[in-house]
């Protein structure tokens, strides 16, 4: 393995951004200009978002080793682990948000331990990270345990309504997500389709006791696990 500074040799979207800065610069009159806007806007973001992704994962694979969890050496003959990296390095760097990237750095330390998901699942995993939204992996984790939930986010139970649909249930959650149905019952369908989670839908009636109740599938729990720190 590389130190953690180390960065690696230029990669294809490096490969891309120099062909496209060229092909700018080649339109008469306005090519220099564009081209070095185009190197100020999107160039130093980034790199800095590559570099800051590889010593993310360098440094907490690292700290797996140190644990004894894991031999970093091994690592560099496990294909399956490589393809991961790749997979999920080319999804961090095309998103700005720090959630959604840890949750890919987890998965690839979860890739790095003995007991990883088979690799097909991993590849299906890593996808729909770098599909969904923040709020799907929020949503999923809350139907997990709902009333832990609550209790780790700091919610007291005077805080909630008498609950009758998953709906009053996430805006109670996040309040902010109020009169939000249809995002609400696109993300909530799109869980489903996944086969990450069940529900008899958004607005359906249920009991208190129903509400709560656990929504993630196996497979669903399966996903909350690759993508939560080992």
């Amino acid at each position: 393995m590389t130190k953690t500074d180390d960065i690696p040799e230029a990669t294809l979207e490096d490969r891309l951004h120099t062909l496209a800065k060229a092909g700018i610069a080649s339109i008469p009159v306005v090519g220099a200009a564009a081209s070095e806007l185009f190197a100020v806007i999107l160039a130093s973001p980034l790199e800095k978002r590559r570099i800051e992704w590889m010593n993310d994962v360098a440094e907490h694979l690292k700290e797996l080793e140190e644990r004894g969890e894991l031999n970093l050496e091994d690592l560099q003959d496990n294909e399956t682990f490589i393809t991961t990296v790749m997979q999920a390095s080319q999804a961090a760097i095309r998103n700005h948000q720090s959630e959604k990237r840890e949750v890919l750095r987890n998965a690839v330390l979860n890739a790095a331990l003995p007991n990883a998901p088979e690799e097909s699942i991993q590849q299906l995993f890593i996808n729909q990270v770098a599909t969904f939204t923040v709020w799907h992996i929020r949503l999923l984790d809350l139907f997990k345990d709902s009333p832990a939930w609550f209790e780790k986010n700091g919610v007291k139970s005077s805080a909630l309504p008498s609950l009758g649909n998953l709906e009053q249930l996430i805006t109670t959650a996040w309040p902010d997500l109020k009169n939000q149905e249809d995002f609400l019952n696109a993300v909530v369908q799109e869980l489903e389709a996944k086969g990450l989670f069940k529900s008899s839908g958004l607005l359906s009636s249920m009991s208190l006791r129903d509400v709560y109740d656990k929504k993630t599938t196996k497979m669903g729990d399966a996903f909350l696990e690759f993508i939560t720190a080992p």
